[in-house]
């Protein structure tokens, strides 16, 4: 699920903080975190943050749908989040099969 490399070196504490509460899973609310780091001047330049918050909210988008045709048992797939989470403090990328290759067909990631 995860590439395990450091992205880049020039990942500074703040985006590695701002990643991780992206993909943080907070109820209803979780694509709160990843709207914001998209809509603050200088954390959308910086791009291991903008990476996090559109992979967050594109995975998230997907498993809507898939947990109401599934009953809700797709919404454990959510629990994974604090993990990828995780992952983002490390300062690690996050590879999540067909959403991080479609995002970045998209040319919505780098």
């Amino acid at each position: 699920m995860t590439n395990e490399t450091v992205v880049d070196l020039d990942i500074t504490s703040d985006d590695r903080i701002w990643a991780a509460l992206s993909w943080i899973p907070i109820s209803p609310l979780w694509p709160i975190f990843a709207i914001i780091a998209l809509l603050i001047e200088d954390k959308k330049d910086r791009a291991f943050i903008r990476y996090n918050a559109v992979l967050s909210i594109a995975t998230g988008v997907i498993l809507i749908p898939l947990s109401i045709i599934t009953c809700g048992c797709a919404a454990l797939i959510y629990l994974v989040f604090f993990y990828w989470a995780f992952v983002a403090y490390q300062g690690q990328i996050v590879e999540i099969p067909f959403v991080t290759d479609f995002a970045r067909n998209q040319g919505w990631v780098n």
